[in-house]
């Protein structure tokens, strides 16, 4: 990589700007998915009639979930830890970030996969990771990698990436639950009783309902908190064009990669810095865990506007 030019940022953009409106939204998609997880164990208990069961392996997983994601993700995207020694231009980036933004200096770590992308990841600021693939930094221009890396400091700060850890919890778990019913019927159901059919059956549904109900929730919510950090990232940088800039390649090169090498990459759609989505995403458009690249460039360009007019002659 090149050697990253000054900033140039103004006093006023000197920290993460809060997000009333993210805040919200993630307090009640929790309080839901809260509602939601709390039905859903109480049916698998009146189901499975072992209560014991239930809760220690529902809180077991959900314990790991939260205090290993960063590895979990880490592992599961071929990342690992680089010291300063080894990418020096990087860390000096992450470094002059975090100190504009006030804000701990995060792990970070590199992924040996050539789909360029970024994401973020950790139960709270104090133990976060931010990782990018060499193929990131392969393709951008020093200023790009910046709003890039800005993006993904923010949903750190305002802290959605635990929120968005752990309102997957329960998704992944009813997700499972459904595939382990389905394969136990399919290659059990001759030994099984008609009662014991018909739990597995009432567990299935259930495990299904909560799926639906859980991904569509984590949907709305992921897609406004990536507008979000690209806000929050083109305020705190300045230059919401060099974001532009980045999104637009990055959504470009990604859109001609083979599907079939997208699709280990797809279970980690909602941490990305943009979705790795094939050439003709089709019907998988409308249920994305980003907004469109579209609405996404038009908020940068607003956002470029209106700094544009704050620093002219006159401007506040």
């Amino acid at each position: 990589m090149g050697r990253v030019r000054d900033c140039g940022v103004m006093q006023m953009h000197s920290r993460f700007r809060s997000d009333r409106r993210l805040t919200a939204r993630m307090g009640v998609t929790l309080f839901l998915l809260g509602l939601l997880y709390v039905g859903f164990v109480a049916a698998l208990i009146v189901l499975l009639k072992s209560w014991v069961l239930v809760v220690v392996v529902a809180a077991a997983l959900l314990g790991a979930q939260y205090w290993f994601s960063d590895r979990i993700a880490l592992y599961a995207m071929r990342g690992r830890v680089v010291e300063r020694e080894e990418y020096p231009e990087l860390h000096a980036v992450i470094d002059r970030l975090c100190a504009l933004a006030d804000m701990p200096v995060p792990v970070v770590a590199v992924s040996g996969m050539d789909m360029p992308n970024a994401f973020a990841t950790g139960r709270n600021p104090d133990h976060a990771v931010v990782c990018v693939t060499t193929g990131l930094l392969r393709r951008l221009e020093p200023a790009e990698l910046e709003g890039v890396l800005a993006h993904e400091l923010s949903h750190v700060a305002h802290k959605d990436v635990a929120v968005i850890t752990v309102a997957s919890f329960l998704g992944v778990i009813a997700g499972l639950i459904v595939r382990f019913a389905f394969y136990s019927q399919l290659f059990g159901g001759a030994r099984r009783d008609q009662n014991t059919a018909a739990v597995f059956a009432a567990v299935m549904g259930v495990a299904a309902a909560v799926y639906a109900i859980s991904f569509l929730l984590i949907r709305a919510l992921s897609r406004y908190r990536e507008l979000a950090a690209d806000r929050a990232a083109a305020q705190l940088t300045g230059r919401p064009s060099a974001l532009a800039s980045a999104l637009t390649k990055v959504s470009g090169d990604i859109a001609r990669i083979p599907t079939k090498d997208l699709r280990t990459a797809q279970a980690f759609n909602a941490f990305y810095f943009t979705p790795a989505l094939g050439r003709e995403p089709g019907i998988a458009r409308l249920f994305s865990t980003h907004p469109s690249l579209e609405q996404r460039l038009d908020q940068l360009g607003r956002i470029s506007a209106e700094l544009g007019e704050a620093a002219a002659p006159g401007g506040m």
